[in-house]
This record gives C-alpha cells, structure tokens and sequence, in this order.
C-alpha cells in the first residue's frame, strides 16, 4: 500500500478556508510506479514521492502548451467573456445573478447550516470552525481523497483552452456545463448512447495518471461533465447527492482555474458523537482524540472541504452517499472549471444484469473520441 503524506491542514487562523489558500496544504498521496507483475506491490510500498513530483510524457497532441506561450495560455483561460453573462439556463426555482436582475428581486434566501466545521485531510477529521461553539471539537469524516497538484498549470491551462473551443451549453444556477457521456432519464432509468462518442482526447492523459494511484487503480470512467463557474453570473450548485442507479462508488472531480470550497451537509435524523481534538492538532487528532463528549444534531452541520486549484478530489462512502456536496456562490471569487468524472455502478459491471450496455459504455469512453452531447 502506498504511504501517504500528512502535511500541515489549513491554518486555523483563517474562518474561511477559500480566503487563504497560500497558507492551505494538503494531503499528498503517492502513485504507484509502472512495474508489473509480482512487483507491483512491492513498488507500492516503496513510493513516497507527493503528486507534486510526478513527471508523466503526455498523449502526443494531448496537453501541450508551446514554450513562452504558458502565461498567455493561463491568462486567456480565466477571462469571462461578456457574452455569456447575457443570458442563463435558470429554470424552477434555481436562480442566478443574470436572472436576478432580470426580475428586478432580491437574492434568494440561502439557508446555511447552524455548526461550520472545516475537513483536514491529513488527518481525515473534520474540526469545528475557529470561534465557533465547537471550537476545538473534531470527528471523523471518512470518504474524501484530495491529491494536491495533480495537473500542471501549463496541463491546466491547455485543457481549459481546449474545452472553450468546444461550445458550453447554459445551465442552473448560473452554471455552464459540457456532457461526454449517454444521454440519461434518471427518474424512468433510461439511457440512450446516440451521440455519444466518448471521453474527450484531452482527457486520455488525465484518466492514464489517476490510475497510478491505489484508490483509482481501476477507476474507468464512462462520463466527464465539465462544468463552468465565474462570480459575475453567480454560480453555484444546490446540495445533492449523485445518482446510484448508473454511477459507481466514486465520484472523481479535478479542480481548476481557482480554489473553492466544497460544503458537505447531511439531512438525516439523529446526531454527531464529538470528541475533543488533542494538543499539537492536527497531527496528533489521529491517534490522540479523546472519547466522545458532546454531540451535534446532523441537520445543522455544514463540513467545508477547501478545493484547492489543480487538485484532485474522490468522493466514496459515507461522503459519496450520505453527505451531500455543494459550492456555494459565495466560494466562487475567480472563474472556475471543474471535470467531474463518474463510474459506472455495479449493474452494468461484469456480473451486472446490465453488463452487456456496461462493456459497450466503457468501450466508447474509453476511446477518447468524443465532442460533447
């Protein structure tokens, strides 16, 4: 098993963690070398290099910025053009700040959670927030992955041009979005695969580096979805839970163009056994964390995961399934574009009952022939 690096968390001095991301470390998880056969995991064992280090030849015309052209290309990256804050894809009661100002209103009221905690990664907690009632007062939150610097920004800066090239369809919420994947009736449980051509070729590079970490050793993705924040339209999305019937158990999204916040709330019954986080938090909250003493109803937790720019986050277990995620408009400072990546579920995997449309699904990703759907 690869070891993985506990690096400072957040400074806690901070009350919001997207304010600060100069000071943000996170945790570092080491790939696996290419060796094969029996000495695959020996090799496992023995790497301890961060993410940060990792020198990986790209796909021939996949993720390459000529020599001298990096900053314009970052540069270029991050404008707004002022055609797309004309119009938004609002529909029901989602709303953003085009549509807002359209119908002449107020901000819809956006509740927030009573009891803010911030998630360490190097310690796989999350700690109530500075100043706050639980102030010092931490339990697990099992399920987050963060892999910090797992593009370049020279890689980060080609893929966004090579995704603006393509056309981004408007979205809620003040989102814009770009499908590589089936077309999908969640509520009926239906797909039909016209159209879809696969994973986009700027993607193979991408997909070929997150196996060489364990927890995406297998990962095949069958769907990317691309989507475009940027403060001036007021993007945002509700919290949600993905769906189960299609999707897999882990969620993969890459992070980039700015830092953000990802704010984690459950909406079920009961409550959260707290223990107090040692002295020399958060190094020592692993193995030093006192016996439950307090408790928190779970409505009103909101759990801030801080996203920095370039990394890579997985989402599995309890925080796949029973935690919702959402980024709130007031994370998005600078615009921001993530690519989500998402599995398929066991029923269209080998022994599924679907398995026959799976390896058909994965086939067609998988040939990173694809233009958006």
């Amino acid at each position: 098993m690869a070891r993985r690096r506990g690096p400072r968390g957040p400074d806690r001095r901070h009350a919001n963690p997207v304010l600060a991301p100069a000071v943000v470390r996170f945790q570092e998880v080491a790939p696996r070398e290419s060796v094969g056969g029996g000495d695959r995991k020996e090799a496992a064992a023995r790497t301890s290099y961060p993410a940060r280090a990792l020198q990986l030849p790209a796909a021939p015309g996949v993720l390459r910025v000529r020599p001298g052209r990096q900053d314009a290309a970052m540069a270029a990256a991050a404008v707004v053009t002022p055609e797309v804050l004309r119009e938004c894809g609002c529909k029901g009661i989602r709303t953003c700040l085009i549509c807002e100002r359209q119908r002449g209103g107020d901000q819809p009221w956006q509740h927030q959670k009573t009891h803010q905690f911030i998630y360490y990664a190097d310690t796989g907690w999350a700690v109530g927030a500075e100043e706050s009632d639980f102030e010092g007062w931490a339990f697990p939150f099992p399920g987050v992955t963060l892999i910090e610097d797992f593009v370049t920004p020279a890689e980060e800066a080609e893929m966004v041009r090579l995704m603006d090239r393509d056309p981004w369809k408007l979205s809620q919420s003040g989102r814009r979005k770009q499908d590589y994947g089936p077309k999908v009736n969640f509520r009926k449980q239906k797909l039909k695969t016209a159209g879809f051509r696969g994973l986009p070729s700027f993607s193979r590079e991408v997909v070929r580096r997150m196996g060489l970490y364990p927890i995406l050793e297998d990962f095949r993705p069958v769907e990317q979805c691309n989507l475009d924040y940027c403060p001036e339209r007021g993007s945002a999305i509700d919290p949600h839970l993905d769906d189960t019937w299609l999707w897999g158990e882990r969620l993969v999204s890459l992070n980039l163009l700015s830092p953000t916040v990802l704010s984690m709330s459950r909406e079920a019954p009961g409550s959260l056994l707290l223990c107090l986080a040692p002295s020399g938090f958060p190094q020592a909250l692993v193995e030093g964390a006192t016996a439950p003493g307090r408790s928190v109803p779970c409505r009103e937790v909101e759990v801030a995961v801080p996203l920095p720019r370039r990394a890579l986050l997985v989402l599995t277990r309890a925080a796949r399934h029973q935690w919702k995620h959402a980024i709130h408009r007031r994370h998005i400072g600078a615009r921001r574009v993530s690519a989500t990546f998402r599995e398929l579920s066991a029923e269209f995997g080998p022994s599924g009952r679907q398995r026959e449309l799976g390896q058909e699904l994965l086939q067609t990703s998988l040939s990173f022939q694809g233009r958006p759907t």
